[in-house]
């Protein structure tokens, strides 16, 4: 669970930084904030797709009698 905390906490400072980017006219600190919000998103999804891949090779394991 701690790596979709990071995932999380990598999404919302992306979208402090665009935020920031967009109130001061910075296109570049927008495109940083976008850029690492896409970043949190992959980590996300990557632990949620390792998580489902260990829950079923587990109920493999589980279900053998």
């Amino acid at each position: 669970m701690g790596a979709n905390k990071k995932a999380k906490g990598q999404q919302i400072k992306g979208k402090a930084k665009e935020a920031a980017g967009k109130a001061t006219g910075n296109e570049r600190l927008k495109a940083e904030g976008r850029a690492e919000q896409t970043k949190g998103q992959a980590r996300e999804t990557a632990e949620d797709f390792k998580d489902t891949v260990t829950g079923t090779a587990r109920g493999f394991g589980d279900s053998r009698d």
